[in-house]
């Protein structure tokens, strides 16, 4: 009697529970009968939506190749133009659904990584920005002579994040694009032309215009500077044993070999015409006094020669 009440109970509780499955699933199918308008704009809207960011990514490339030749930051702003208009689709898709609060969990959790990630990568997110504005900015290009923080090379490679500069020793230096942003920046290409200082010194018993027109002379035939009339020379101040001066030179090409060629071929000829007109160059001079005070002067000093045991 009493297993036969248990299976009775159990019955019953097996009924219960199907009917309230059933219960269920009638809710949900009816409330998806009530959907399907909804899930079908849902549908032809997410379709619309991707369509329309493909074809607003090509457009944008084609737009900003325009602006810069930078064709890496042209696929960036595209890809990013591409995912933000597809975020909205989606947005708006889950509100057609009426999945609300699925839409704000979503912008709540996507708030809150965005600003774990800017704490975490402000250096990289300030050279990516630093980069993006280098090319619009495009203070150098490719195979210029700059010279960036101290590195003075051709330049190599810009993207996004860094500055590759192969240096004159051979060194190929990685600078981080916020470095090149932030501080000033030598560019010797732009003029298409390199200018070279020569610091030169003389006797003070050389006729000054005598020898600026020797030196002058010397230099006006180089192969490789520009023409005659853009050399200057100007003395500059009465040194401990010369009166020095520059010589200003502009080699017509920036590369580094053209320059140091030309300055080489410039201290040759100096050199070759001031020995050839007796120009001095003297070596620097310096005075001993021994007659300083609380010294003895050179003339009271006793000399002692080897041996001299006197």
């Amino acid at each position: 009697m009493l297993g036969y009440q248990l299976l009775l109970l159990s019955l019953i509780d097996f009924q219960e529970g199907y009917r309230l499955v059933e219960k269920k699933i009638n809710l949900w199918l009816h409330e998806l009968v009530r959907m399907i308008p909804n899930l079908f704009l849902s549908a032809i809207l997410l379709v619309l939506g991707l369509i329309v960011a493909k074809w607003l990514r090509k457009m944008t490339e084609v737009l900003f190749l325009k602006i810069s030749p930078n064709r890496t930051l042209a696929n960036l702003f595209a890809s990013i133009l591409q995912i933000f208009f597809i975020g909205i689709t989606l947005f708006t898709v889950l509100s057609i659904l009426k999945l609300d609060k699925a839409v704000t969990s979503i912008l709540a959790g996507a708030g809150i990584v965005g600003l774990a990630l800017a704490f975490a990568f402000q250096d990289i997110a300030a050279n990516f920005i630093s980069g993006i504005f280098i090319s619009f900015r495009r203070p150098f290009h490719i195979g210029n002579i700059v010279k960036i923080g101290g590195y003075m090379g051709k330049v190599e490679e810009v993207n996004l994040r860094d500055t590759i500069v192969l240096t004159f020793q051979g060194q190929m230096v990685i600078i981080p694009n916020k470095e090149v942003f932030q501080n000033p920046i030598e560019n010797y290409s732009l003029l298409g032309k390199r200018r070279m200082d020569l610091s030169i010194g003389v006797s003070y018993g050389e006729d000054l215009r005598r020898v600026m027109e020797i030196t002058l002379d010397a230099v006006k035939n180089i192969e490789g500077l520009v023409t005659p009339q853009d050399t200057s020379m100007f003395y500059q101040e009465f040194g401990d044993s010369s009166i020095n001066f520059t010589l200003r030179l502009w080699v017509r090409s920036p590369e580094q070999l053209a320059y140091l060629q030309a300055g080489s071929e410039a201290i040759i000829r100096i050199k070759e015409a001031y020995d050839q007109h007796d120009i001095m160059i003297p070596f620097p001079i310096r005075t001993i006094d021994f007659g300083i005070k609380g010294g003895t002067p050179l003339s009271e000093m006793p000399l002692n020669f080897p041996g001299d045991d006197r």
